[in-house]
């Protein structure tokens, strides 16, 4: 039977370890995950969709459903 070798800790094992370390003490503090390359939006920035999901909130009338 062959022996198997000793694996050696590189840099990169070292960073992989300590970004994921941070991260669960980062979820721990705020409860949840915080996306760090989120973008933050303008109000100023147009957005279709969100101006037509606000304009079906505030129709002056009401569709009653047809009896099928």
């Amino acid at each position: 039977m062959k022996k198997k070798g000793i694996k050696k800790i590189t840099l990169q094992d070292i960073i992989r370890i300590n970004r994921k370390l941070s991260r669960e003490e980062e979820i721990a503090q705020h409860g949840r995950p915080v996306p760090h390359r989120k973008v933050h939006a303008s109000k100023k920035v147009y957005n279709r969709k969100k101006r037509k999901a606000d304009l079906n909130k505030e129709l002056p009338y009401f569709f009653p459903e047809l009896p099928t």
